[in-house]
């Protein structure tokens, strides 16, 4: 076997949304001005939808905890809660302690899952159990998608009503138009606009500072509720209710997965100095002067984001407002393309059609499929709730599921990867998940008035991909109980009649099969072609590949090569120009004079089905509707060759 090296013409790493190149293994510091500059592009595109909580947020958790008419004492306890899920949550558990856990400097609930996998000492029970929260991660993800988009708009726009209210009925046309024109748009990119983001959304945030801030002064005693105490005595005095407000508390913290899963794009810097210096700052701010609005006069608890501005700045606010809301939903919907490409290139979705909307900006894609699939959805989540408020009961659960999974994630890479003793993981980490439970249980009350929406969503999603997993696993080993050992295969090559001039490229999925394709093109039309490359796409479990890595290529004999393309799950596979990169290992690869050889397969339900008739069913429907390996791959569309074949599952 050729030991792999460096290749010269090995694609360069990919730039991140900033223009900057992928971080690889060595990190170089960046300047004040390139952490400024990371700091405000991360503003724009992390803490969106954590920075236009505030719509709702505490209306909720002041209704929760003193309904229509809240006392000083309740209106003071749910700012305190706020304000300590903000510290304990956000900062303590996301910005100080899971930011640590970056694969390759990437985040998020795959890259964590990925990264626990790889730990040592993990027996297969616990593989397994990180495998099923990664899958349950990613489809309580889809669930938020859905609905931060909806909640975000339509409360932004409800504020209509506040000033004009013959609008009212106006409010959910008008959030539909908004939302369908914005799933319409994202197929030209978001690199432009995006980079008027982050300045939109400091302006945002000073906003939020200098109307919370009027607000505190007109009510200073509200300070108090920076004190533990509040929140303590609450739930001493009220339990119950305190459990059950914590359904609307969670809604100030919704959005704090981006800090983690945006970290490959910004870095951890960046985004701890936005949220510390800015971010937090101005919510805390934010919500104080919203919690002394609401002492000062609770009626105005219904419109109390727009209750803290002076009368003659309702409207620009509503604008700046939208574009917020615009800007948030935006994120998330990124975040969804970004989490479906993960999903993809790890096998756990078909395939799906990926364009890149930027040739320097990293990360900037368009998933067609799943675009159509929000967009639906989001619309629909609209017309049948129809109100921020009756939203907010169906929000929340399937963030809270997520928080749960990356605590439960981040403990085994604590205790496995940075070896913390048992004894400071178990209380550290014990906490943190004592306060996510504490949040899932209390939204888990909120099913019936409409948490059943993301759990639906979710369970579709999951059935979907865990019916993948089994389906492509069983679907694998038939083709392995069907082929022919590659070593077999080799030993009878000399047999072969005729060896025609030409290279032919395989794709396979194992390298020790002889691929049904060349099978079956040698049965057929009883040639080999005098150079044969058996090409293995190999999905590693790290973000990105070096460029020393990316091509393993090992010679077979008699004319036969075995060549492994490895990539990262944030990286598009591109067979033909790997191939080219193969000079240096004695395998010098014209792409415009090969021929690449693909299988097409019908599948045949057996009797009984392997999966079950349902299972079985939307496996092959699935199948059916996966992109094809040419353009997935990448291959010259005049160049490959389609060998059918029948398989019975």
């Amino acid at each position: 076997m050729n030991v792999s090296q460096p290749v010269s013409s090995a694609p360069a790493a990919a730039p991140d949304k900033t223009g900057a190149r992928a971080r690889g293994h060595a990190h170089i510091e960046p300047s004040r001005r390139r952490t400024a500059f990371l700091t405000l592009g991360a503003l724009g595109v992390v803490f969106g939808d954590i920075g236009t909580s505030p719509f709702y947020a505490m209306r909720e958790t002041v209704r929760a905890t003193g309904g229509s008419a809240p006392s000083h004492f309740a209106i003071l306890a749910a700012a305190s809660m706020i304000f300590w899920s903000l510290v304990l949550v956000v900062t303590v558990k996301y910005v100080f302690l899971i930011m640590r856990a970056d694969n390759d400097g990437e985040g998020g609930v795959l890259a964590l899952a990925a990264l626990a996998h790889r730990s040592s000492g993990l027996g297969r029970r616990l593989k397994m159990l990180i495998g099923f929260g990664a899958i349950l991660g990613l489809a309580l993800f889809f669930g938020d998608g859905m609905l931060t988009p909806a909640i975000t708009v339509l409360s932004a726009v409800e504020y209509v009503g506040a000033d004009v209210p013959r609008l009212v009925p106006l409010i959910v046309p008008l959030t539909v138009i908004i939302l369908v024109s914005l799933f319409a748009f994202q197929n030209r990119g978001t690199a432009k606009i995006g980079r008027l983001f982050g300045p939109i959304m400091l302006i945002w945030f000073a906003v939020l500072a200098v109307m919370g801030f009027r607000a505190i002064i007109q009510t200073p005693e509200i300070l108090w509720a920076l004190s533990p105490y509040y929140a303590i005595a609450f739930f001493i005095a009220k339990p119950a209710t305190t459990f059950v407000s914590l359904g609307a508390v969670v809604l100030a913290v919704t959005g704090c997965e981006a800090l983690y899963a945006d970290m490959g794009h910004f870095g951890k810097q960046p985004i701890r100095y936005a949220w510390l210096f800015i971010a937090f700052p101005a919510l805390v701010l934010a919500y104080f002067g919203q919690a002394g609005t609401i002492m000062r006069d609770p009626r105005k608890i219904e419109y109390v984001f727009y209750a803290g501005a002076p009368a003659w700045a309702h409207f620009p606010l509503l604008i700046l407002a939208l574009i917020a809301s615009i800007i948030a939903s935006q994120a998330v919907i990124s975040g969804v393309y970004s989490i479906t490409q993960q999903a993809v290139q790890l096998g756990q979705l078909p395939r799906m059609e990926i364009r890149h909307t930027s040739a320097t900006d990293y990360g900037q894609i368009f998933v067609p499929l799943i675009n159509i699939f929000l967009c639906i959805g989001v619309v629909l989540i609209v017309l049948i709730f129809r109100s921020s408020d009756s939203l907010a009961a169906a929000y929340g659960i399937a963030v809270t599921g997520v928080m749960v999974i990356s605590t439960m994630l981040a403990s085994i890479v604590a205790l496995r990867r940075w070896k913390w003793r048992p004894g400071v993981v178990g209380p550290v980490f014990g906490l943190l998940a004592l306060v996510d439970l504490a949040f899932l249980g209390s939204n888990s009350l909120k099913i019936i008035q409409g948490g059943w929406l993301p759990l639906l969503i979710a369970a579709g999603v999951f059935i979907v991909m865990e019916t993948w997993r089994s389906g492509r696993r069983a679907h694998l080993e038939k083709v392995r109980s069907e082929s022919m050992p590659l070593d077999l295969f080799l030993e009878r090559a000399d047999k072969t009649p005729v060896r025609v001039a030409g290279t032919a490229v395989f794709l396979s999925p194992r390298a020790d099969l002889a691929p049904v394709a060349l099978m079956h093109n040698l049965k057929h039309n009883k040639v080999l072609h005098e150079r044969v490359v058996l090409a293995h796409v190999v999905v590693e479990n790290t973000p990105t590949v070096s460029a020393d890595r990316r091509l393993e290529v090992t010679k077979l004999g008699k004319g036969f090569f075995n060549v492994f393309i490895r990539h990262g799950f944030f990286e598009t596979p591109d067979v033909p120009r790997a191939l080219e990169s193969a000079r240096p290992f004695g395998l010098a690869l014209d792409v415009s004079n090969t021929t690449f050889f693909i299988g097409r397969e019908t599948l045949v339900p057996s009797d009984p089905p392997i999966l079950g008739k349902w299972r079985t069913w939307l496996y092959m429907r699935l199948v059916s509707t996966a992109l094809s390996p040419v353009r997935f791959y990448r291959l010259p569309a005049n160049r490959v060759v389609e060998m059918g074949t029948q398989v019975t599952i």
